[in-house]
């Protein structure tokens, strides 16, 4: 029976806004292109755009070979373990897309896998030439594209074995490796200069699964009742958020912090594949980005970590100017929303709220952030919460850099339940014994069915695994929130959860951090508003 692999692709300027779809079919055996199918679908989101491109690419397969096996490799996470049937379909212009798909051919004809978006050049180059020529009023046409051209040079280019460019991921990568197996010694940084940090292509340029040691919970089995939550929409999780806790408590002590000298591209810090993955406690809940409770620098009460128990933790990677060329990081530029009515308040102001809009005020830190980052000019993806105070952050900046906004669900603020909109202090009033229990345990929900920051904390962990994938070797923007920022901060400097109590996080502040090949992270900024003066 004939085997077929389809890549499809899809997207939407804005999110919903003008959006299109792409998908090619391949020879697995030759990687020659079959088929190509395109289509500017109007104002769409980006899932439907996904989707669509999904049923454009298995049509395109069924005319080939109706009775082909067909193996399907997307970048969208979504669509990947929806149509594998990991994930609920929820959203209700989704079903009937999903349905379609599933029509196309027999169940059990077609696999689904998940690719990072490097690896998805073709369809992606397909879906924006259709968005492109809706833009002048057109529909994709075959002849002028040249998306297979492009694809067919990125897969001869990853071919031979790694030796390209100073800079190359690919390549910084394998000789990690070499050094690292043969224990030889320090291995030069390349010269980077004029040389693209986006040109990784293969499965080299960024490993597939870091291996990540699961510290065992010293929890009493009755601990481990939390319900899991979700990393996305439709993403369940099934770690138990107190087991996530415990493995971290026991293991923090012994986890170097990173290392500040990282911005020369020299050193190795420390970073998330080195200890096992926890969620940050005692997060700044307000939207001023302070700390909820006592003076800054202050642990509220019941931060302490617990004594460190039986688990060991696992060994650091070598830091110093020993450690091998990991080649071009994925680099995250971390900025905060601007601000919103409920900010100089101090109000709780999280994902199950008003979903407040940016203030004058908030509008005009957009406008300087977005002057200022296009002056700095290294921004090449742009990725949001999807809460309205940060897609207007995020928009502004998308409009001066000529970028597409996607959004991310695993970048949305905590959810407060009951205290959305309220200060500090109308919650101690009214729910006195659920603060309390709040504050002295992350594993703690808010009153009236809001997230405890285990779950939040489990969620951005997880949204960052997945987005230093896809972004191997790019410099991204992630639009967020305080509480998000301040995680990530946390888990690549391999600090302590009272940590957090000791970084300020302002109203349209700018953090960065960035992530290497072998999952060492370096932290290389922190709360930077001097766009704002």
């Amino acid at each position: 029976m004939r085997e077929l692999v389809v890549e499809a692709d899809g997207g939407s300027r804005g999110n919903p806004g003008p959006a299109g779809y792409g998908a090619v079919v391949l020879d697995p055996a030759t990687g020659e292109t079959l088929a190509e199918a395109a289509e500017y679908i109007g104002v769409a989101t980006n899932n439907v755009a996904e989707y669509k491109g999904l049923v454009a690419g298995l049509k395109a397969a069924r005319e080939l070979f109706p009775d082909a096996l067909v193996h399907v490799r997307m970048d969208s996470k979504l669509v990947v373990e929806q149509m594998s049937g990991r994930w609920k379909i929820k959203h209700p212009d989704m079903k009937p897309l999903a349905a379609e798909a599933g029509r196309v051919f027999p169940p059990g004809r077609v696999r689904y896998e998940w690719i990072p978006r490097e690896r998805n050049k073709h369809a992606d180059r397909l879906a924006n030439e259709a968005m492109d020529a809706g833009k002048r009023g057109l529909q994709w046409e075959p002849s002028a594209s040249t998306a297979g051209l492009d694809a067919t040079a990125a897969r001869n280019a990853a071919t031979p074995p790694p030796s390209g460019p100073p800079g190359d991921a690919t390549a910084g990568a394998a000789r990690a490796r070499a050094a690292l197996a043969s224990g030889a010694g320090p291995v030069a940084a390349p010269d980077t200069s004029g040389t693209s940090t986006g040109t990784a292509t293969g499965s080299g340029a960024w490993p597939t699964a870091v291996a990540r040691p699961t510290a065992p919970s010293t929890a009493p089995d009755d601990a481990l009742f939390d319900a899991p939550s979700t990393t996305s929409d439709d993403t369940p999780s099934t770690a138990p958020d107190d087991a996530l806790f415990d493995a971290e408590e026991a293991v923090a002590a012994s986890v170097a912090s990173g290392d500040f000298e990282a911005e020369a591209g020299a050193l190795a810090p420390v970073g998330h594949a080195a200890r096992t993955e926890a969620p940050g406690a005692g997060v700044s809940t307000t939207e001023s980005g302070a700390p909820a409770a006592g003076p800054p620098g202050t642990p509220a009460a019941g931060t302490t970590p617990a004594p460190v128990g039986t688990v060991h933790a696992p060994a650091a990677p070598r830091q110093g100017w020993t450690g091998p060329d990991m080649g071009a990081p994925a680099t995250f530029v971390l900025l905060r929303h601007g601000e919103t009515a409920l900010t100089p308040e101090k109000r709780f102001s999280g994902s199950g709220g008003s979903d407040p809009e940016l203030s004058a005020a908030g509008l005009r830190q957009a406008e300087a952030v977005a002057e200022a980052l296009a002056a700095r000019g290294t921004i090449q993806e742009i990725v949001s919460s999807p809460l309205a105070r940060c897609r207007r952050t995020a928009g502004a900046v998308a409009a001066r850099l000529g970028l597409d906004v996607r959004i991310e669900q695993g970048l949305r603020e905590t959810d407060f339940g009951a205290w959305e909109g309220l200060t500090f202090s109308e919650v101690r009033e009214r729910y006195p014994e659920d603060l309390d229990a709040w504050l002295a345990s992350p594993k703690a929900a808010p009153t009236g069915g809001g997230e405890s920051f285990a779950t939040v904390a489990r969620r951005v962990a997880a949204t960052r695994d997945r987005l230093t994938a896809a972004y191997a070797g790019r410099t991204v923007l992630l639009v967020t929130h305080v509480t998000p920022i301040k995680t990530l901060v946390r888990l690549a400097l391999g600090a302590p959860p009272e940590s957090l109590f000791r970084m300020e996080l302002s109203a349209a502040s700018i953090s960065a951090v960035a992530y290497y090949a072998d999952g060492n992270a370096s932290v290389r900024l922190l709360n930077d508003t001097s766009h704002l003066r």
